[in-house]
């Protein structure tokens, strides 16, 4: 997996045409695949969070993530891998870079995210443990996790 990772980047998305390129990768993910309604995978937090691309050695761009200000702390979300470029460390190299965007911020702000239920596991790896019940969001199990570390 070590040397899967050395062929992705990630970046934080400064260019609107980027952006269209995350909110692609969403819709492929969350509503082609996932079934959430497309007029819920995009909100009104859009324009107010910082977005993030993943790319491939040649420039593609493979996964997006974003984090937001909220008033319980600082919420990763949408984080979404095309699914061929899954099980390569992406997800990791996103859930990182979106952490230390953070604590580049606020370096004492609490981290948090809904997490769906498969992806719990993922989320334990970098430092998140899960906090009440499981609840419906879109259609899909979730559970809230804080960052611990």
């Amino acid at each position: 997996m070590g040397q899967l990772i050395e062929k992705f980047r990630v970046e934080k998305i400064s260019a609107p045409e980027k952006l269209q390129l995350a909110f692609k990768i969403r819709h492929t993910v969350f509503v082609n695949e996932q079934g959430v309604p497309a007029n819920e995978e995009m909100d009104a937090f859009e324009n107010s969070s910082e977005h993030f691309l993943a790319f491939d050695d040649e420039g593609k761009a493979i996964g997006t993530a974003r984090w937001r200000k909220t008033e319980a702390g600082c919420k990763l979300e949408r984080f979404a891998v095309l699914r061929e470029y899954r099980k390569n460390g992406i997800g990791g190299l996103l859930v990182e870079a979106v952490k230390n965007d953070i604590q580049l911020h606020d370096p004492k702000a609490k981290m948090y995210l809904h997490a769906q239920v498969t992806a719990i596991d993922f989320y334990e790896k970098y430092g998140f443990i899960k906090s009440g019940d499981s609840f419906d969001e879109c259609g899909i199990w979730h559970y809230k996790m804080w960052c611990h570390t």
